[in-house]
């Protein structure tokens, strides 16, 4: 449970990742802002500002501090961005700019010392929507759930692991649905971008109609952002993987290396499952599967699972150790995977499940929503 609510709150900004040294200077056109502020604890080194685009570093200059621990940069902005201060190595502050002036303070010294933004629109946003979740997590009701869930774990009570995780996901969608209708009732801008990028605060399966929504406030609002228009093309393909559309094929090979189709599946409830050694959430999640699979697959129902993991053998090795019997492929290409590209995985777990047809019924189900569904369809007349 706890480390659930973790999981949801580590999303404060997910910036992509620097890995070009790419640095060319900012044009001269576009908004210039100026980014001040206090260093508490100074140390010895730089401190740098970078641009951060998706494919690695952009414009990257270096920030001069004065004798009274102070500092003002003036940055050329050509569109609304995501930055990095970094601070002598020690402690990083990720920045959204576009037209207002911004203040940042920090300690300077640890990576999770004192820091603070003040003046960004977009940052304010970002801060709010986790304020509902971080709300979430002081009540008494919540607290005592995760003493439970603590308790449950020590005695490896896995039914009631999964009964404290299904009241814990009824009670989180009261902030859900706060950032839900903060995001529709704010204007487009990279900080709801940021929100939404990744899905780990608001999930595209029960907040499919805030993604698609968000995407069209970008097309109207900020038509010219790149940033924008990267999401609004995520939305797009993601939309033939909505729910009613048949999903793509998969063909990889199993651990014997044979390709195996995914629609060679076709007869059977299927679901698809985007997981891998390496991923916690996805082991604490095997258990569920498990379970769901050992009832319902003598009735027509099988799992189809691809891994992202890099090695052949630690994938072998925890299909062994979670007792996971049913179908599995991968590339053993990590996110790089051409299934992962295809569907579009930034994160994991991931789950859709399938009909006789091939056609996508539901997705994300965890814990015992898995369960929860697949009694609902056979306990239908077939």
């Amino acid at each position: 449970m706890r480390a659930t609510a973790v999981f949801l709150l580590s999303v404060i900004l997910l910036f992509s990742g620097c890995s070009s040294n790419g640095q060319d200077k900012a044009k001269s056109a576009g908004n210039v802002v100026t980014v001040s502020g206090k260093v508490g604890f100074p140390q010895v080194g730089t401190i740098t500002i970078t641009e951060l685009k998706n494919n690695g570093m952009g414009w990257q200059d270096t920030i001069t501090l004065k004798s009274d621990y102070t500092f003002a940069k003036k940055v050329t902005v050509n569109e609304p961005g995501y930055y990095r201060l970094n601070f002598y190595n020690q402690q990083s502050v990720d920045l959204i700019l576009d037209k207002s002036n911004l203040e940042v303070n920090v300690d300077g010294n640890n990576r999770t010392g004192f820091s603070e933004v003040k003046g960004s629109p977009d940052i304010d946003l970002v801060k709010k929507a986790q304020g509902y979740l971080q709300t979430l997590q002081t009540t008494p009701e919540f607290l005592e759930l995760s003493k439970q869930f603590d308790a449950a774990r020590t005695t490896n009570d896995q039914a009631k692991m999964v009964a404290l995780q299904e009241q814990y996901q009824k009670m989180s969608v009261i902030a859900t649905d706060q950032i839900a209708a903060l995001l529709k009732s704010s204007p487009a801008s990279l900080g709801g971008i940021n929100i939404l990028q990744g899905g780990q605060m608001l999930t595209k399966e029960k907040y499919w109609d805030v993604y698609v929504l968000y995407a069209d406030k970008l097309k109207k609002e900020l038509p010219n952002s790149s940033h924008a228009k990267e999401f609004i093309a995520m939305v797009d393909k993601d939309k033939k993987l909505a729910i009613g559309e048949i999903a793509p094929d998969i063909a990889l090979p199993n651990p014997d290396g044979q390709i195996v189709k995914l629609s060679s599946l076709r007869g059977k409830y299927v679901l698809v499952d985007f997981w891998a050694k390496w991923c916690g959430p996805c082991r604490r999640e095997n258990p569920n599967v498990v379970a769901a699979y050992n009832k319902y697959k003598d009735k027509g129902f099988t799992v189809y699972g691809v891994s992202l993991d890099r090695n052949k053998a630690d994938w072998v090795q925890a299909i062994a150790e979670d007792g996971l019997t049913w179908t599995h492929v991968s590339d053993l290409k990590y996110f790089q995977s051409e299934a992962a590209a295809t569907y579009n995985i930034t994160f994991i777990p991931f789950s859709l499940l399938l009909d006789r047809d091939g056609r996508i019924i539901a997705k994300g189900l965890r814990e015992g929503e898995l369960s929860k569904k697949l009694e609902e369809i056979f306990s239908k007349k077939q």
